[in-house]
């Protein structure tokens, strides 16, 4: 476990180096990420009755550029399904798709595109970076921000940037959505974990 987290350390700030170094060539042209639909998805943490649970929403599709010239203004578009969205408990599944909760039926999909990257003190990705944008549920949109990571896969070289992971995480509250039922069984806080895997178009 130990030798696998070091692993996946070295691979993103060896990809955060990569795109840091790209940004000092000058060269760079924004990149166009194509999403691996089976290898990404939306994670998602709600509390019911007292007790954290866990559940999953998976990814339709993401629009994801990363402009190593200027990592500012790289782009994340991410839409995931509401209909299929699982927790493990068949009732916690369907209060979800509730009309009172996420209202499947009239609002399949939960949308997020970024309108700012903000990274670290020293401009690179491995000093921390956000993203924030507008979060769209049950046809509500808010603004949010997500702590944001891109690592490549473990064994490809430091400047392979075709094949990239994009994590994002964050929380929000199912109440400013419009999403209040059920109140009285499960709180409000919601903590969400985006993973994509993009390949470069």
């Amino acid at each position: 476990m130990t030798h696998q987290i070091a692993q996946t350390r070295r691979s993103f700030l060896a990809a955060a180096g990569a795109l840091a170094l790209s940004t000092g060539a000058g060269l760079a042209m924004p990149r166009k990420y194509g999403l691996t639909a089976s290898a990404s998805s939306v994670g998602f943490i709600y509390t019911l009755s007292g007790a954290a649970q866990k559940g999953t929403m998976p990814v339709l599709k993401a629009d994801i550029r990363i402009d190593s010239d200027n990592l500012t203004k790289s782009f994340v578009d991410v839409s995931v399904s509401v209909a299929k969205a699982r927790t493990g408990l068949i009732f916690a599944t369907d209060a979800l798709k509730s009309p009172e909760v996420l209202d499947a039926e009239h609002f399949p999909t939960i949308r997020f595109i970024s309108t700012r990257v903000t990274l670290g003190a020293g401009g690179r990705i491995s000093e921390g970076a956000s993203l924030t944008g507008n979060l769209t549920v049950r046809g509500v949109t808010r603004p949010v921000t997500f702590q944001a990571a891109v690592y490549r896969p473990a064994g490809s070289s430091a400047d392979d940037l075709d094949n990239l992971q994009v994590r994002l995480k964050g929380a929000i509250s199912r109440a400013a959505f419009g999403a209040t039922g059920y109140a009285d069984l499960v709180a409000d806080r919601i903590d969400l974990d985006i993973q994509a895997a993009v390949s470069a178009a």
